[in-house]
């Protein structure tokens, strides 16, 4: 793996990650487009590890306060609020919401691994979730607080982030999706979902490096592409976090929701055309007959650094 394709694709990871537009789609694609090999692992756990870094990083007022509540359970002196919810509640909101996606990821991580990543489930996803997206924002009452928050809107919200497993939905997407047809606040949405995006990030991180451990192996590690993933990915996070969180005071999700329309839209028309195929190489295609006739997978690149 070069610098720039290091370069290019934390970008990919860090701005794609907390939009409501499917990092997992597009970092699908990506290698695709420019004829790259996939990245690999150990390059996914570098870049999980700066989006990770930054969401606790830019949350970190929060987390303390998460952190005071459970020392103040333990030594029986209570705990303090984020944004005017008890530190309790909040916590095993985040662990409630954590579950469904955890039990999900352990039944279908063979799938979503293998027949999962086709350009024809990122089509249909992004078209599909979008107007989802788009019918919640417009429908939603948006006047809820984070303050309200109960422990079955937290679990509502998490059985609705086990569906992000399918690449193209949106682990951002769809929880803000869920959280917006409660009736939250574009900003409370939002914020909900990217602190659930900490504890899903751990529980991501720590799987990957486990497949690492003991299966996979790291083989031999290009150091230098992995630091630039991980800064790289860091950064561009950590600016887009604070970027959504202001827009979202101001506008409407509309823009995604346009985007994703136009990019399920795109891959249908690269599909039917034979441009691009509908099943990833080595996945059933419909019936298990293998990838659609004319839509086979293209001649891969000539081989080139890993």
């Amino acid at each position: 793996m070069t610098i720039l394709q290091a370069l290019v694709l934390a970008l990919v990871q860090g701005i794609t990650e907390f939009l409501p537009i499917s990092s997992s789609a597009h970092l699908i694609l990506t290698p695709y487009l420019f004829g790259w090999r996939d990245q690999g692992l150990v390059f996914d756990v570098a870049t999980n590890t700066g989006t990770l870094a930054a969401v606790m990083v830019y949350f970190r007022r929060d987390l303390g306060e998460l952190a005071r509540a459970s020392w103040g359970e333990v030594t029986g002196r209570g705990g303090g609020t984020v944004e005017g919810m008890p530190a309790r509640r909040l916590m095993l909101a985040l662990i409630i919401g954590t579950i469904p996606v955890a039990v999900a990821g352990l039944l279908i991580d063979e799938w979503v691994e293998t027949a999962g990543r086709s350009a024809l489930v990122i089509a249909l996803t992004s078209i599909v979730f979008g107007l989802a997206l788009g019918l919640a924002d417009r429908a939603g009452g948006k006047e809820r607080q984070l303050a309200t928050l109960t422990l079955r809107d937290a679990l509502l919200i998490g059985l609705a982030q086990a569906l992000a497993l399918v690449p193209g939905t949106s682990r951002s997407g769809i929880t803000m999706t869920a959280a917006l047809a409660l009736g939250y606040h574009r900003p409370a949405a939002a914020r909900f979902s990217l602190l659930l995006a900490i504890p899903v990030g751990l529980l991501v991180t720590g799987w990957d490096a486990l497949k690492l451990v003991l299966g996979d192996g790291a083989g031999h590690p290009e150091w230098g592409p992995l630091l630039v993933g991980l800064v790289a990915s860091a950064a561009s996070a950590y600016v887009v976090i604070g970027g959504l969180l202001a827009w979202l005071r101001r506008q409407t999700m509309m823009p995604f929701v346009v985007y994703r329309l136009a990019l399920g839209a795109l891959l249908l028309a690269l599909i039917w055309g034979a441009v691009i195929p509908a099943f990833p190489p080595g996945a059933p295609g419909p019936a298990d007959e293998g990838p659609l006739p004319g839509l086979e997978a293209p001649t891969p690149p000539a081989a080139g650094p890993a």
